[in-house]
């Protein structure tokens, strides 16, 4: 059985993920991973490839074990994984829930590395892993602080077992997106922490562009050429003066 794996698949770029993969290739199943199992049930009739709902909390020891048991089970030619599971908490990092924090960092960094880790073994040459990092992979970010460090945690992995997986034949794309507008989004922001947004995208043009990466072979996928411009020139820049710009921008200093 050849099948494609995604988590965060009941909304944002999670849902649309499963849209693009479907529209693009043909698998036995694909598996689709989130908490709600409602969404993941609508799923089902609006995709041509069979879809098998898995509800489970990734950032949960037990979301990761019971994908371990099914891979065990059914033995699985998994041929594409996509990490989309995500959350994150904005404010000052001292004033925050730590529960929330610990749970943020939880599901966007080790969910992810222990679906990667479990995913492994059951992929051959030509398979490929999509991480969903962000535009925060890229520096500090303060009132973001544990999200931008859990998304610069992605990027780095992703190229560190990118170049490691490459003589197996398996490919490593993480997907750095700017601003893009998501329940996560409207979850995660308030208007007092975030006051300044050059661009909004849309969750299918984030994952049409990764589908074109993905075919390209990239090792990053970043949408929109003032986001690469940006990406570009925080390389190049004093970190304080990066997070010094952002501050400014949202109105903290």
């Amino acid at each position: 059985m050849r099948i494609a794996v995604i988590t965060g698949a009941s909304s944002g770029i999670g849902r649309e993920f499963v849209f693009a993969v479907d529209r693009k290739y043909s698998f036995d199943e694909i598996w689709v991973v989130a908490r709600r199992a409602e969404r993941l049930e609508e799923l089902k009739g609006k995709c041509r490839n069979p879809v098998r709902p898995l509800a489970l909390d990734l950032a949960d020891d037990a979301g990761p074990e019971a994908y371990r048991a099914l891979l065990e089970k059914e033995q699985p030619e998994i041929a594409l994984l996509v990490n989309a599971a995500g959350c994150g908490v904005f404010g000052p990092f001292g004033e925050k829930d730590l529960g929330a924090l610990l749970h943020s960092a939880k599901l966007n960094a080790l969910a992810l590395t222990a679906m990667c880790h479990l995913s492994l073994p059951y992929m051959k040459r030509g398979s490929s892993i999509v991480n969903m990092g962000s535009n925060s992979s890229w520096q500090p970010v303060p009132y973001q602080a544990v999200y931008g460090a859990s998304k610069s945690y992605v990027l780095s992995l992703s190229r560190a077992i990118g170049r490691e997986l490459k003589p197996r034949g398996v490919h490593v794309m993480c997907v750095c997106p700017g601003w893009i507008k998501t329940e996560f989004q409207q979850h995660a922001s308030h208007d007092e922490y975030i006051r300044y947004v050059d661009r909004w995208y849309g969750p299918e043009e984030v994952a049409a562009q990764a589908m074109k990466d993905l075919e390209k072979k990239k090792s990053v996928s970043i949408l929109g050429a003032p986001v690469r411009r940006q990406v570009r020139l925080v390389k190049h820049l004093p970190v304080d003066m990066v997070m010094d710009v952002w501050c400014r921008q949202q109105g903290f200093e």
